[in-house]
């Protein structure tokens, strides 16, 4: 299953939510959709799922376009939106019920249901109430119901919202299975998440396309003219003291003996902090050089 997005431009009165994005996504990677709040990724997310039209341009899904077979398109997708529409007053086993009759799994349905409330981990509370259960169970019923058809394109915005650190990790893993073999976009807020889970990385800002990249690749996207070390000493050390080491552009103290030192990117100072160590007859007890994280070359691409 492929997700091809062509040209796709959106007004919302004067402002142009989205302007000409074009993209592929194609079976077995799952791509994650980042971008600032209002960048558009909702906006693309519901044109995808044809919740949403598009003033122009056209989304495929398997080469069928979704604007022309709506109900056949649909039936090959499951979609977790980012406000989770649930019915509070339904229990979780009637809700997927009755999800699994709309997409009339009559013939298997008792059995999915229960594979499906076994993946997602809703056993202990499949005879509660939606309304009743916390944020992060009711994020997994949204999960539920997304998969319960066995959709060839899952698009999941925000799929780990709300949830705590182990059921962030059992989601992940959920989401990484269902990789495999489908096609799967994500928009989060969550860097982690990304580098956890995503094969490549789509960055949106201002309705267009600023990256579209493995993520290996996209890290060469935002050039740096610094780097920086973190130091540890086993005293404190001031300026004054590394005014001599060549290299060094900028100091800032952090807890204890701790330091954070720029330097120029093409430079690595750590064998004259070692010798500048030796000289002083100072001990060096952790160094590192930083390297430029998921979410720095989010804020250089996106600010």
């Amino acid at each position: 299953m492929s997700i091809h997005v062509k040209n796709i431009t959106k007004l919302f009165g004067p402002q142009k939510a989205l302007d000409k994005v074009s993209f592929n996504v194609h079976t077995g990677e799952i791509v994650g959709f980042l971008g600032p709040n209002g960048a558009g990724k909702s906006t693309m997310m519901r044109i995808i799922t044809g919740y949403l039209a598009p003033d122009s341009g056209n989304v495929l899904i398997n080469n069928s376009d979704i604007a022309d077979n709506p109900v056949s398109v649909r039936k090959q997708l499951g979609y977790l939106p980012e406000h989770n529409p649930l019915y509070p007053e339904m229990y979780v086993k009637e809700y997927l019920e009755y999800i699994a009759g709309i997409y009339k799994l009559d013939k298997d349905s008792g059995k999915r249901i229960t594979e499906i409330i076994d993946q997602t981990g809703l056993g202990p509370e499949q005879h509660k109430k939606i309304g009743a259960l916390s944020k992060g169970y009711r994020q997994r019923v949204g999960l539920a119901q997304a998969l319960i058809h066995d959709p060839g394109v899952l698009i999941l915005d925000e799929p780990t919202s709300g949830l705590d650190p182990n059921q962030i990790v059992e989601i992940r893993n959920l989401i990484s299975e269902a990789g495999k073999e489908k096609t799967v976009m994500l928009s989060t807020h969550i860097m982690q998440e990304v580098e956890a889970v995503c094969d490549r990385i789509i960055i949106i800002d201002k309705g267009k396309i600023r990256a579209d990249e493995d993520k290996v690749s996209i890290f060469s996207r935002a050039t740096k003219e610094t780097a920086t070390v973190l130091v540890e000493f086993d005293i404190r050390v001031d300026e004054l003291m590394l005014q001599n080491v060549e290299g060094i552009t900028g100091i800032r103290h952090l807890d204890g003996n701790t330091l954070l030192l720029e330097t120029p990117a093409y430079e690595d100072i750590r064998p004259k902090l070692f010798r500048f160590a030796v000289d002083k007859g100072i001990t060096v007890l952790s160094m590192q050089m930083k390297e430029q994280s998921l979410e720095e070359v989010f804020r250089d691409l996106t600010s």
